[in-house]
């Protein structure tokens, strides 16, 4: 008895590695959310990051804060693509998400990197501004001034809720 019980152990950790390990492909997740932004009339917000990208976390965090965090839910379907681990973080990639990250000019602008799709997969937006230069996670006025604008070709945002989200974004010093 104590044989088999150790078995199902081994058995149940080495399923949840697998799992924990599994990334889900950066296709499936995009096709999910243009599904789901048909439903609910939004567009597609998909930001690129990595673990140790502390801009990314910035990026999430203004985001998510409680100034934003309704005004960015109610106007886009956001997912996170995994891009540009270290060897040890590897596994924490979405399948396919590099060559997406690629064809829309983030190969060389760093993270965090985002792009706004409608819902059929046609690019609205993405974190390059009129200079080539990724705006990553604003944060200087003239960042913010370049992400607003974005948002509010990609967005039903008020240009109160736009404010909300500049000063939200903007590093005072």
């Amino acid at each position: 008895m104590k044989i088999k019980h150790l078995l199902l152990c081994v058995a149940l950790v080495i399923a949840n590695i697998t799992t924990v390990n599994a990334q889900e492909d950066s296709k499936v997740i995009l096709e999910n959310a243009y599904a789901q932004a048909k439903k609910e009339n939004k567009n597609v917000f998909i930001m690129f990051h990595a673990s140790w990208c502390s801009w990314c976390k910035k990026m999430d965090k203004n985001m998510m804060s409680k100034a934003t965090k309704q005004m960015f839910e109610d106007n886009y379907v956001i997912e996170h693509l995994t891009v540009m681990e270290s060897k040890k973080n590897k596994a924490l990639e979405n399948p396919g998400a590099q060559a997406i990250y690629d064809r829309y000019s983030g190969g060389n602008a760093g993270l965090p990197f985002w792009v706004i799709f409608d819902s059929n997969g046609k690019l609205i937006e993405g974190s390059l501004n009129a200079k080539g230069d990724n705006l990553g996670c604003p944060a200087t006025p003239k960042e913010v001034a370049e992400f607003v604008k974005k948002l509010k070709a990609s967005s039903k945002l008020t240009d109160a809720e736009l404010e909300t989200v500049s000063e939200q974004f903007i590093i005072k010093k």
